[in-house]
Order: structure tokens, then sequence, then C-alpha cells
């Protein structure tokens, strides 16, 4: 980071496999868990990369009644947006290593991508041309000393109750919510994607998903951490958070219609602050010790089959992972669109990182990646997130089953056990893919199999013409289920939403409990 008032940033998912109001408190992709990642999408309104989320629950959690009804409280009167802070969070200065990226994205003084890269912190001096700053409202001293409490049962309730209303005109809510942040504050529009139509999609479903987890804080804190952490590569500041919940009240309030009462404006209140104040306070935490992104130049580009690239980056400093999980990396041709691509190789002395990815139809950046991208592109990357590693002191065997590209994690995961010893675990590894030319990575495997005698490796076709290729026929998850039970298994997931989402009730249809069901599912929001 340059500067407090400027951010300028030099340029330089595929196989994932697997949300503060001035006085609000505290409050995971292979199981990249669906709550979470929704939940993103509601706080500081920046692009979601495809996030990485954790299971919802089939059935929303049991709320305890309260035991009585709490006292009205006043409404505040509807306010502006607040303006934002003008300061960004206090961390050392980080100099990329790599000075120069040759080639087509190459940032510099008059250069295109320099403009496209820039983001400007907001401060009143850059908007003289446009609105006036509207002064920040100041909450009733009853209404702020009440909307400091932690959310009641009560609370959860009433945020329920208000989406339900508002569910069915969520794309109306939505886009009256970003148009209240552009038409108040227009200089944040250069932190979003040009393109507003998915983004207002993840929004209200992270509204959703976090009235569903509101009610479990160690699970959402440990998400909402990793959340505030990535939202540092968009250049969210802890001053952009006050501002955000205003304008999202607003926009509850106006399409909640008669739901929307001081009760239930306490309740988003409070809630808003737990998150917020969890995601800033992690993000704070990070800036001390690590960059909002790494940039990467890429050394190696090789398609694997017609849709399907490896590429193999070499981030500007060290960049701290595990096998099993996954970042979010932006392209210089889709500026501020972030996708999710899992890591393809356990940790490499040589810092070096690979990713599977597969061009999928719409898809802005894995197109980028696999049809354009070359030796010498430099990419941006977020931090390593994601649950599915492996637990080395455990010693359970491991059941790892990866669909198309989702077999990169699998590979790692592999890798990693290698290095560690298997120390008498089991490996077993099912590989699936519709045609033989989507095992493109089953050489490798066999490879590490003939090495590691507690390695095994089954192909899965599912696809015409499978019959007599020498693979197990069917899809993978049910070709998985013949082979059960599976009790006493750690198990691995990894490839298309769909396909995941039936291997998890396969795997417990066969015996493998619940919390060793493993994946980061990123599904839909993974794509592009």
């Amino acid at each position: 980071m340059k500067s407090r008032r400027t951010l300028l940033v030099r340029t330089g998912h595929g196989s994932a496999a697997a949300s503060a109001v001035p006085g609000l408190p505290d409050i995971t992709p292979d199981t990249r868990v669906e709550v979470a990642a929704e939940v993103t999408a509601v706080l500081p309104p920046v692009p979601l990369d495809p996030p990485d989320l954790p299971p919802v629950p089939s059935a929303p959690p049991v709320i305890p009644a309260p035991p009585a009804e709490p006292p009205a409280v006043p409404a505040l009167p509807p306010a502006p947006c607040a303006p934002f802070a003008t300061q960004a969070p206090a961390g050392p200065a980080i100099e990329p290593l790599i000075t120069r990226a040759p080639g087509l994205n190459w940032a510099g003084p008059g250069d295109q991508w320099s403009r496209a890269w820039a983001l400007q912190t907001i401060d009143a001096s850059h908007s003289a041309a446009g609105p006036e700053p509207v002064p920040e409202p100041v909450p009733a001293p009853d209404l702020r000393a009440a909307a400091e409490q932690p959310p009641t049962a009560r609370d959860i309730e009433l945020i329920r109750a208000s989406l339900a209303v508002v569910e069915p005109v969520a794309d109306r809510a939505t886009a009256h919510f970003y148009a209240l942040i552009f038409l108040h504050h227009p200089e944040v529009r250069a932190l979003f994607p040009a393109a507003m139509d998915v983004q207002r999609d993840r929004l209200f479903r992270a509204l959703l998903a976090a009235a569903r987890s509101a009610d479990d804080p160690d699970a959402l804190r440990a998400y909402l951490s990793g959340l505030g952490r990535g939202h540092r590569r968009y250049g969210t500041l802890t001053g952009h958070y006050a501002p955000v919940g205003e304008c999202l009240l607003q926009a509850l309030a106006r399409y909640a219609g008669s739901r929307w009462d001081a009760g239930t404006e306490l309740a988003w209140r409070r809630v808003y602050r737990l998150v917020s104040s969890i995601m800033i306070e992690a993000a704070e935490e990070a800036a001390r010790t690590s960059p909002p992104w790494w940039q990467a130049e890429v050394v190696s580009h090789r398609l694997r089959t017609r849709d399907v690239a490896e590429i193999t980056v070499r981030p500007d400093q060290a960049y701290p992972y595990r096998a099993g999980q996954y970042t979010s990396l932006e392209t210089p041709w889709w500026p501020r669109v972030w996708r999710h691509f899992s890591f393809a190789s356990a940790p490499r002395t040589d810092g070096l990182l690979t990713f599977h990815v597969k061009a999928v139809q719409a898809g802005w950046v894995s197109s980028a990646l696999v049809h354009r991208a070359a030796a010498g592109d430099v990419l941006r990357l977020g931090p390593a997130a994601g649950a599915m590693t492996v637990d080395h002191a455990a010693g359970a065997d491991l059941l790892c089953l990866g669909g198309g590209t989702g077999i990169a994690p699998i590979r790692a995961l592999v890798e990693e056990v290698a290095e560690h010893g298997a120390a008498g675990r089991s490996v077993e590894v099912f590989y699936g893919a519709r045609q033989t030319e989507g095992l493109y990575e089953l050489e490798a495997l066999r490879g590490l199999a003939q090495r590691h005698p507690w390695l095994s490796v089954r192909p899965v076709l599912s696809g015409p013409g499978a019959a007599g290729s020498g693979a197990l026929t069917g899809e993978l998850p049910e070709v998985v289920g013949r082979f059960g039970p599976w009790q006493g298994r750690e198990a691995y997931l990894s490839g298309p939403a769909a396909m995941v989402r039936r291997a998890v009730g396969v795997l417990l249809r066969a015996g493998v409990a619940q919390e060793r069901i493993r994946h980061d599912l990123v599904g839909e929001l993974a794509a592009g």
C-alpha cells in the first residue's frame, strides 16, 4: 500500500474443491460451505469472489423463545448513507518483489492497466465534483445503547420474517441498495465489477445465509474472520462498513413493508454490527502481517485438454497455504472480478503455485486464463482459504472424490500425505469424468500409487463409451457408494456442486459421519 489516500496496484476459480455500524457487538470450499460464502456479500459492498462456503443445514436452527418480549424501541428516522472514512488501516508498507512484469498486463504511467488497477481511498477531496457528503446520522442515546447489545433470539426471528417479505422482490431491493451507495458515494463505484447482476444476486443470498447462521456464533465467527481478511483485496476499509449498513437498512425498510418496525430495525443493527465488527477485527489483525493480495507472474501455461489449462505462477512474496485449500484470483482482463481456484499441489520448496482451470461457458475469468493467459502475464491472488485440510496427527484412513478439475486439491492432499508419511493410514481416490479425455491427471496419480502402496486410484467414467475403457462406469457418487460401507473414514469431496451434494448424501448412507465429510462447496459461484 503506497499511501493512505491512494492505493495503486500493478497488475500482477476452475477447480474449487469444495458480513459496522457504530455502536453494534461482535458476532467456513472440498466443505466450502454454502452459508459462509453467501454471508460475504452482505457486508461491505465489495464484489464477492465466488466465495467458498460452509455447508448449509438442511433445516434452519431452532431458536429458543426469549423469556419476555423486549420493550419497544423508538424507530430512527430514515437516515441518508453515512460518509465513508478517509483513512486506511495502519499496517506495514509492503513492496512487491516483481517490479516489472513484461507483457500485456504491465501497468506503468499512462498505461491503460494502471487506470484499470488503480483504486482510490475514499476521501472528500476526491469527490469535489460529486455530491456533498451527508453528515453521519447520530442515533438517539437509547437506541444506540440498545443496538450495542448482542442479537437475541427474538432479533433473529424478526430478521427472518423481514427477509421472507423482501425475498419476492429481492432483485429490486438489492438494486436499490447499490443505487443508494453509488448515488451518495460515486467514488466507490470503481471497487465493483462493471456488470453488477451477479453481485446483486449474491447480496440477498448472503442475507438469507446470515439469518440462518446468526445463532451459531462460533462457526459464523470463524467464517467471517476469513471473509474480513479476504475483503482487504477489494480495497475495503474500516470506514466503509458504517455507510454500507445505513444504506442496507434503508433498502430493507423500503421493501419489507409492514414487517419493518422499530424492533426489526434494532435487530438488523445488532446483527450487522456483530458481523461487521468481526470482519473489521480480522482485517486489521491480518494487515499487520500480510499484504491484502499477492502479485503472481505466470511462468508456465499448459493445455491438458481442449478446455483445461494447468497454470503455474510465481508469487512476489512468500505465499502460505495448505494442501486442499483454495484462493481467489483476478486477471488484468477483467478487473475487480475474482474467481476461486484450488491449489493443485502441496506447498513446494521453490514457492511456485499450480492451478487447474477449466474454461466454462460464459466464464470470463476461466476463459481468459485458459485461452489468453501466457508466460509473463501477472495475476493477483487473495489469501488462501478453505477447511479441506488433513489432520496428520489423527491418522484416519482417507476417502477422496475428485470430479473433473476437482482432482486438483485431491492430488495436493495426496502429495502432502506422502511428504508427512502415511503412518499406517490408507488413501482411496475415486477420480471421475464423463470422457476418458477428462481423466487428464490419471497417469500422474497412478505413478504416485506405484510409489506408495497405501494409495489406490480408481477412475470412473459416466459418459457414453465408458464400457471397455478399463474404468468404473456410472456417476461418481453412486460408484463410490457401491464400494462401501465407509465407516471411520475422513472423506474429501471436490468437483461440481451437484456432484458434491449427491456425494454427501451417498456417504452419509454409507456410514461416514457428517463431521468427517469435508468439502469447500463453491458451486455456481466458482464458475467463470
